[in-house]
């Protein structure tokens, strides 16, 4: 595991029907860079700073996490993850494609 990889991933909601696995500090800086302009704001600041305290400095990795979730249940694209998401449930009458 590498230094810079949170214990937990965050996982955000990246367009219709696609949730993003932020697993890392780089993965946060990567979302947060293709964060819309007009859609930044001082919490989204405020992850990025965190994100960055932590890459140049021994600022706790899970506080940056932490301000990124934060960031990510502002904008109302936290996701989450204990509830199966569709992709993730089987119909029933339909098996898992594996041949035995």
């Amino acid at each position: 595991m590498s230094a810079r990889t949170f214990e937990e991933p965050v996982f955000v909601k990246a367009g219709e029907g696609l949730v993003e696995e932020i697993a890392t500090l780089e993965d946060a800086f990567d979302f947060l860079d293709r964060w819309p302009k007009n859609r930044r704001g001082v919490i989204y600041e405020t992850a990025r700073r965190a994100c960055s305290r932590a890459f140049d400095s021994d600022y706790p990795l899970p506080a940056a996490r932490e301000a990124f979730r934060g960031f990510a249940r502002w904008a109302r694209i936290l996701e989450d993850v204990t509830v199966p998401l569709p992709w993730m449930v089987s119909k029933p009458g339909q098996g898992g494609g594996a041949v035995a």
